[in-house]
């Protein structure tokens, strides 16, 4: 018994014609109708009423068709995960991630998975967090690392650390002396944050809407460390989050904003489908996120880190 022969049963059951059956199948009527004999051979007993002008099924037939189109989908359902298989072999996939971050476990992802999958074309691509969804959503990007106020809930998504945002002095500023200040003292100052569109820069939009007060942003920049050169040389108050700022501790005095309890989130983020090759990109990226940090931080690529390595379709806090 071939699969051919149960292909060509099928298309004779389906179109009630030995001509019409041919012409589907693409082969001639008498290879079609030598093949169904030879079925009937196998099985012992006629398939197909030939006595009429119609091509009807004789009740073994009838019996005999639907196991045939079950026997036919299951090859179809091999061959598409042979497929799939083979889109780890070749393929392309597109990885997104917030600018002006150096974050070492998306790099051990991409390193295991190129080490994996050296056939797939890889490509990094750097931009802001509103950017880097947007483009997941369109199918531009496959998979990127940001940070947002709130993380969609249309996508799924892998949260990687949450932590409150902080603002940094020069040891010789007026607030140096503190420990706590609030967003009505720190917004008396100017402020040297990262731009619109970045995780760290809406959690301190909506912290100063909630507290009713509005923001002197002197300076912008996408890059933690030329926010912390900027303010060095005394040209705002940085504002960035706890971890980011807790790297310059030699030359910064670290602050804890008061009122500003809302959490920086980084995650990943997807559109949750099919394609082996992003399926098996977000496996290594769980691996990499939830044990391979080694306490390493994500958000600037050295000093201490909270992990969180939540995997679901919706988050509720911000990113950096």
């Amino acid at each position: 018994m071939e699969l051919r022969q149960l292909e060509y049963l099928v298309a004779v059951a389906e179109e009630a014609s030995f001509t019409r059956a041919a012409e589907r199948v693409h082969i001639s009527q008498s290879g079609v109708s030598a093949q169904i004999r030879q079925l009937e051979t196998e099985v012992g007993t006629t398939l197909i009423d030939r006595s009429t002008r119609h091509a009807g099924l004789t009740p073994a037939g009838a019996a005999a068709v639907d196991h045939a189109r079950a026997a036919l989908h299951a090859v179809d359902a091999l061959r598409r995960a042979v497929d799939g298989v083979n889109g780890l072999i070749r393929g392309q996939l597109t990885v997104g991630m917030v600018a002006g971050c150096t974050v070492t476990p998306l790099f051990d992802a991409l390193a295991a998975f190129h080490h994996a999958h050296p056939g797939i074309e890889v490509t990094l691509l750097e931009g802001s967090s509103d950017r880097l969804i947007q483009g997941v959503r369109n199918g531009e990007t496959d998979i990127a690392l940001v940070g947002a106020a709130e993380l969609p809930e249309d996508l799924d998504t892998i949260t990687v650390v949450s932590e409150r945002l902080a603002a940094a002095v020069p040891f010789d500023h007026p607030l140096a002396s503190r420990s706590r200040v609030t967003l009505a003292t720190l917004t008396t100052y100017p402020l040297v944050t990262m731009p619109e569109g970045t995780g760290v820069r809406a959690v301190l939009d909506s912290a100063c809407i909630a507290a009713g007060v509005r923001p002197d942003i002197a300076f912008q920049a996408s890059s933690p460390e030329a926010i912390a050169d900027l303010t060095i040389r005394g040209l705002g108050v940085a504002i960035l989050s706890a971890s980011m700022v807790a790297l310059h501790r030699d030359r910064l005095h670290q602050l804890t904003i008061g009122d500003a309890p809302n959490p920086a989130v980084l995650a990943l983020v997807w559109k949750a489908n099919h394609a082996p090759a992003l399926q098996e990109f977000v496996r290594h990226s769980h691996r990499a996120f939830g044990t391979g940090t080694d306490g390493m931080n994500p958000l600037a690529g050295t000093g201490p880190t909270r992990p969180i390595t939540q995997s679901r379709r919706s988050a509720t806090s911000a990113g950096g």
